[in-house]
Order: structure tokens, then C-alpha cells, then sequence
């Protein structure tokens, strides 16, 4: 008699069906693979996020407050932030002119004194601001009564140097 042998068509179909005692599921390693991009492409963007948001931490101007003691309007340097106390002699639109003791400056107040109404005449005001050539360009107005007017940055974009004064002005 044979004995019968282990490796019959009826045991080896067994094994080719699956029947393993840890069955792994279809397409696992694609899985992982997937969710291993995912997790690396969120980590990218999430520290580009927080480079780009450093970046523009760091190359962002300062903010610049002028000094709360009034200068006298005769003894404001040029490119400088300054605070000038006086009353308002004329209005023309988004400008106008204030006056101390010492003298008169052209205030610029930008779109926001468009209408003309931004101050009055004869009104007594503190205006803060950089003055920079022969302007006053106004950052905040501060009325008798104590409220302010906060108009903008001081003066618009920050000094270049030299060359920049050539080119704006246009002479040697």
C-alpha cells in the first residue's frame, strides 16, 4: 500500500486558495505608499507655509511712531519723524497747511483727506508724521479733545540713498 502522499491536488489547492494564517489584504504596499507621500507632501507644505510666513516677518518694515514732544515747524529735520503742534492756517483738499510760532508746513494727508473735511480751519491739532522734502506727510492727527486720526504709514516707502534723490529729482 502507498501511503498517501502530502502534496495531492486536493492539499495543494488548499494552499494556492488563500488559506495562509495571516491573509494580507490586496494592494497594501500601494497603500502605504500613498499615505507615506501624503504625510511628506503635508509636512512640505506646511513648513514652507511657516518659512514664508518668517520671510515676510523679517521684510516687513517696522512700524514707526513719531515722537509725542512737538518740534517747532521751523526746526523739523528733513527725513525725520516728528510730531508738530499748531493750527490750521489753510486747507486744500488732502493738504493742508499748519502753523506754530516758528513757522508754517504743508501737511499731506493722502486719500484720506480727499474731501477736504479731514480737518477745519483754525482747529488746533497735533499732527505726527515724517517730514521729507519740505512736507510733512501725516500719519495721525490728534485734535484738542484727545482723539486721533490715523491717516497711513509715515511717508510712504523707506529712504534708498542718494541715487534714489538723483533719479526723483532728476539732476546731477
Amino acid at each position: 500500500m502507498s501511503t498517501p502522499d502530502q502534496n495531492t491536488p486536493d492539499n495543494h489547492h488548499e494552499a494556492v486558495a488563500g488559506k495562509h494564517p495571516h491573509p494580507k489584504p490586496p494592494h497594501s504596499h500601494r497603500t502605504r505608499r500613498l499615505a507615506a507621500f501624503g504625510v511628506t507632501a503635508f509636512a512640505i507644505l506646511a513648513l514652507g507655509a511657516a518659512a514664508g510666513a518668517g520671510a515676510m516677518k523679517l521684510t516687513r518694515p517696522s512700524m514707526e511712531l513719531a515722537p509725542m514732544t512737538p518740534v517747532a515747524i521751523s526746526a523739523m529735520p528733513d527725513r525725520s519723524l516728528v510730531t508738530v503742534k499748531g493750527k490750521v492756517a489753510e486747507v486744500f483738499g488732502n493738504k493742508f497747511i499748519v502753523q506754530d510760532d516758528s513757522g508754517r508746513a504743508l501737511v499731506e494727508t493722502g486719500p484720506s483727506g480727499d474731501d477736504g473735511k479731514l480737518v477745519s480751519l483754525n482747529e488746533a491739532i497735533s499732527v505726527q508724521g515724517r517730514f521729507e522734502h519740505g512736507f510733512l506727510h501725516a500719519s495721525f492727527i490728534v485734535r484738542q479733545d484727545g482723539s486721533v486720526e490715523a491717516l497711513g504709514p509715515a511717508g510712504g516707502p523707506p529712504h534708498h540713498g542718494p541715487l534714489e534723490d538723483l533719479l526723483r529729482r532728476g539732476k546731477p
